[in-house]
């Protein structure tokens, strides 16, 4: 333990040898611990604080960028803070991708698409606001189809495939289909 005492205050500044001279190695070693340890939070807190927010700028190297983060993740690991690497590398993405998702967000454009036939106009009922026509009249085009729309279902203009004769008789024979299987799907239940 004298040992000990003696290399530890051989390390030690002039100042901290007459503060610990007349100490044994544990009492040191708890003394050091009492004045260094909250100068070693702050450090952490400041690195980790620098790690968290460092951002890649544009058109800087990602070499640059990966070991300025590497020493920052170096010193939280002396400080007693160890990152598991996945962690490690999502900070370093995180890094990366901030402005590369602001400059998206930048450079958005919305398209708009002029109608070109006339809308129907819609009343207003004592001023609770716009009313919405019911039942089949919803279902029709408000004025006719345009000339250059066609029906998703035959490709022949001048019809939606709500409208169009062909897709409505398909829909007719699926439903008498199905009515038909699934009433000979009864009989063979009871039977």
């Amino acid at each position: 333990m004298l040992d000990v005492g003696c290399l530890m205050l051989a390390t030690m500044t002039p100042e901290l040898q007459k503060q610990h001279e007349d100490m044994v190695a544990y009492e040191m070693i708890q003394d050091l611990k009492e004045i260094y340890e909250g100068q070693a939070l702050q450090e952490r807190y400041e690195t980790s604080k620098a790690l968290f927010q460092c951002k890649m700028s544009e058109g800087s190297p990602v070499g640059a960028q990966v070991i300025k983060m590497m020493g920052y993740i170096q010193t939280l690991e002396k400080l007693g803070f160890a990152l598991n690497d996945e962690l490690s590398i999502d900070v370093f993405l995180q890094s990366t991708v901030e402005g590369n998702m602001k400059k998206g967000r930048s450079k958005s454009v919305l398209m708009v698409h002029e109608a070109k036939g006339k809308g129907k106009k819609v009343e207003k009922s004592k001023g609770i606001g716009k009313t919405k026509p019911k039942g089949k009249e919803a279902l029709k085009p408000n004025e006719g189809v345009s000339k250059d729309g066609k029906c998703f279902h035959c490709g022949k203009p001048g019809h939606w495939k709500r409208n169009c004769p062909i897709y409505l008789e398909d829909v007719k024979k699926a439903k008498a289909f199905r009515a038909s299987v699934s009433g000979t799907g009864h009989e063979k239940e009871s039977s």
